[in-house]
């Protein structure tokens, strides 16, 4: 079982956010996994929203992805399969899904759970039958 963590996961890390500790024991755990769109967002949430230097988030992230998460990569099937959920879950005001939120949701194999406290992912996780692991909600 493979553990796919959203971007928020890694944020909380990185600016020591209540969900930290779920996440460094699911780190521990093994098998940790994102979607290179997800890491994407960590770097984009941390350095423009939180406003945090780049070369700190990457002291912080890289030895993880070295280490402790593999980082998958999006083929056209998963591509594929990631636009069908957006253009089934989508809504602009009651469930905003990002392209990299869809794309971690495509990525989840039958085995698989996913790490978040995104609310739209949580709820089109659980429609979908993802297992889901609710982390603590950032600031």
């Amino acid at each position: 079982m493979r553990t796919l963590l959203d971007a928020n996961a890694l944020v909380a890390v990185i600016l020591e956010e209540p969900g930290m500790k779920q996440v460094l024991g699911l780190l521990r755990e093994g098998n940790a996994a994102m979607t290179g769109p997800n890491v994407a967002e960590v770097y984009d949430i941390s350095v423009r929203r939180e406003g945090l230097p780049a070369s700190g988030v990457v002291e912080v992230v890289e030895p993880l992805f070295e280490s402790a998460i593999e980082v998958l990569a999006v083929d056209a099937g998963l591509a594929r399969r990631a636009a069908e959920i957006r253009s089934e879950h989508y809504h602009r005001a009651k469930r905003a899904l990002s392209l990299a939120d869809v794309i971690l949701l495509a990525a989840a194999g039958p085995e698989d759970r996913i790490a978040t406290s995104d609310s739209a992912v949580l709820a089109v996780a659980t429609v979908l039958g993802i297992e889901i692991i609710r982390l603590s909600p950032s600031h």
